[in-house]
């Protein structure tokens, strides 16, 4: 299994007011949509959110995004490695995802196909 990029998670309390300064920061246009309850938007390596405490929450409890290849694949490999299935490998509007728990602690979210 091979890491590709990693997103940043950074929660802002007003959306509209940073994605500006990350689009000029990475030359990137912001993509925009909903998920568990909070407004993310995905600028370059950064994933921006804001919304009501409890669902940022839930969000901001996942350290980074880890782009995968072959997300059943490394679900299969991290938890023979020790992690913890958090959440299974489900559909997304963008490909897969699933989140697990390292054994020192770190909560990741992997995303693919």
């Amino acid at each position: 299994m091979a890491i590709e990029p990693v997103v940043v998670r950074q929660r802002v309390e007003d959306l509209d007011a940073a994605v500006p300064f990350y689009e000029k920061l990475t030359g990137s246009t912001a993509s925009r949509f909903a998920f568990a309850g909070v407004t993310p938007a995905s600028v370059g390596p950064f994933l921006l959110f804001s919304g009501p405490d409890e669902a940022v929450q839930r969000v901001a409890s996942v350290a980074a995004t880890l782009v995968v290849a072959d997300v059943d694949a490394a679900v299969k490999e991290t938890a023979a490695a020790g992690a913890e299935v958090v959440a299974a490998p489900s559909p997304t509007p963008h490909g897969r995802r699933a989140v697990l728990r390292h054994p020192y602690g770190g909560v990741f979210e992997y995303v693919g196909p």
